[in-house]
């Protein structure tokens, strides 16, 4: 009776045991599945294309202490993981070369990245105002240091100046020089005066460059 006993109650614990032991074997099968999951930045690397034509996200480079600044650099990469580049002759690599300027990437010019814009920006006042900016660099573009900074940016403001009154002093007025005199631009107001607007052709291209914009205010402010 006593065997029976002790057959009865070790039935459990087996069970007990076995499912404590499927447990445990499960979870390095779970890790493992996570690990297989496919990083953002894939989405950004082409498969199969040149290294030297990844864009930033995709590679990992070693700082060139001894580089120059503004000057040509060269930068030893690698590729990260589940990224697949070839070289120039369609081998396989993931240690490679990168060429670019020796410069952080807040020194970048201004075509050369995309900033937040501003909604509290008064759009008259003077001073002409900044904002705090987040900055982030064109995924073609390489430099040194983060790819998304802080800037200081000026407020996109008007000094009042209507366009359609340049426009049509421009047209009407334009030999005299009355455009440029209401953009505050006195100097070329006084030569077209004098020349009696270039003796038309000067008038004429004015037309043209307020028409399109390319001329505006003298104090940097956009038209209305």
């Amino acid at each position: 009776a006593g065997s029976l006993m002790t057959t009865k109650h070790s039935q459990p614990q087996s069970t007990f045991a076995k499912s404590l032991t499927s447990t445990s074997t499960n979870a390095p099968y779970l890790k493992a599945a996570e690990s297989t999951e496919i990083p953002s930045y894939m989405t950004k690397c082409p498969s199969n294309g040149l290294c030297s034509r990844l864009p930033p996200d995709c590679m990992t480079c070693n700082t060139n202490y001894s580089c120059v600044y503004g000057k040509p650099a060269t930068f030893d990469c690698k590729v990260k993981p589940h990224v697949h580049c070839v070289d120039e002759n369609n081998q396989e690599q993931e240690n490679f070369t990168v060429n670019m300027t020796c410069q952080f990437c807040w020194q970048l010019a201004t075509t050369d990245y995309v900033c937040t814009n501003s909604t509290n920006c008064m759009t008259v006042s003077c001073p002409r105002q900044r904002y705090n900016a987040t900055c982030t660099v064109r995924d073609h573009i390489h430099c040194l240091g983060n790819r998304i900074f802080p800037k200081m940016l000026y407020c996109n403001w008007t000094g009042g100046y209507k366009w359609s009154t340049a426009l049509a002093l421009s047209i009407t007025l334009g030999g005299f020089g009355a455009d440029r005199f209401y953009l505050g631009q006195w100097r070329e107001g006084l030569g077209k005066l004098f020349s009696f607007g270039g003796l038309g052709i000067w008038t004429l291209i004015d037309v043209l460059l307020i028409g399109v914009g390319y001329v505006g205010p003298a104090d940097g402010s956009l038209y209305i």
